[in-house]
């Protein structure tokens, strides 16, 4: 695959201490991804029932045909009008229905069955890879209907410890050594983490005092993490629940990502929300409406963060 933007590598080696070899060992980087039900991806590939999906309006074939999104999305098709699957980008993510999906990077990550529908982690993917000479693999850690008040609850807030804080590090752990062991591309190579990316947020509005803790429970979230794979400087990209529209919750991820320690991001998303009448999924508001162009755009703004936080440092 093409690969651009090895700038970062550049810059990156530009910074290292003079008295400090680089390592030797060949790596390749891994990106943690974790959230809820719009972590696990509701946008539509290209069912177009319409009766349930609305004719198609809004699903990832008819968005590709859009003026002003075809030229940002060519990548997304191959030269034979097939969907793109990386050679040096990789996703391993077990579903809450239990289902292993873990291959190249490709539509097809989601939470359901088949191909039939993308998360933020295509987009994502697609810079991450363009962006490093390494090969890159993406662990997805998300469950629908999952707060961080509770069922996500880092150590440090005090109380129980989340049951999905602890799978969301184990499946990490599991994902990254079968990787390894199953893809060619990453043998002999050592997994290096490069970053985590938040997406999530709705099921906080809805459990008594989620709102008001949120910003300390994600700064808990980052400092917990960062202790957990001992690097203080571990980028953290946070992204807003832009469909929602309690301005107050929106508000506090904003202040929580603002009071991690840099490196950390903050996207905002509320301007990838479309009509849910130009969407495949009318009555999902709490899914975008299934808009391939929401979670595009969405994945977008998550990976743009991230390499930015990548190429500035701490």
């Amino acid at each position: 695959m093409p690969s651009t933007l090895a700038v970062i590598g550049i810059a990156l080696a530009a910074t290292t201490n003079s008295a400090t070899p680089p390592s030797l060992t060949p790596t390749f980087k891994v990106f943690l991804l974790a959230g809820q039900s719009n972590m696990e991806g509701q946008a539509v590939v290209a069912m177009d029932h319409p009766e349930h999906y609305n004719g198609g309006r809004g699903n990832l074939v008819n968005t590709m045909k859009d003026p002003t999104l075809a030229k940002r999305m060519r990548h997304l098709r191959d030269d034979n009008g097939g969907w793109t699957v990386r050679d040096d980008a990789f996703c391993w993510y077990k579903t809450d229905r239990g289902e292993l999906k873990a291959g190249p990077l490709s539509i097809g990550f989601a939470g359901y069955p088949g191909r039939d529908h993308f998360g933020p982690e295509l987009q994502i993917g697609h810079l991450l890879a363009d962006a490093f000479v390494e090969p890159v693999l993406l662990i997805k850690t998300a469950w629908g209907g999952k707060n961080l008040h509770v069922d996500f609850r880092p150590p440090s807030a005090g109380g129980s410890v989340g049951p999905y804080y602890t799978r969301m590090l184990e499946e990490y752990a599991e994902g990254v050594r079968d990787a390894q062991r199953r893809f060619p591309a990453l043998r002999g190579l050592t997994p290096e983490l490069a970053g985590f990316i938040w997406f999530q947020g709705w099921n906080d509005m809805y459990v008594d005092g989620g709102i008001d803790a949120y910003a300390a429970n994600l700064v808990h979230l980052a400092t917990d993490l960062r202790r957990h794979f001992d690097d203080p400087d571990l980028p953290i990209v946070v992204g807003e629940t832009g469909n929602a529209g309690n301005d107050r919750f929106r508000e506090q991820q904003r202040i929580g990502t603002e009071r991690i320690p840099s490196p950390s991001a903050f996207v905002a998303t509320r301007r990838f929300l479309r009509k849910p009448e130009d969407s495949p999924n009318q009555g999902h508001g709490h899914h975008w409406y299934g808009n391939a162009a929401s979670y595009f755009l969405v994945g977008d703004g998550l990976g743009t963060a991230t390499i930015r936080l990548l190429n500035t440092g701490p």
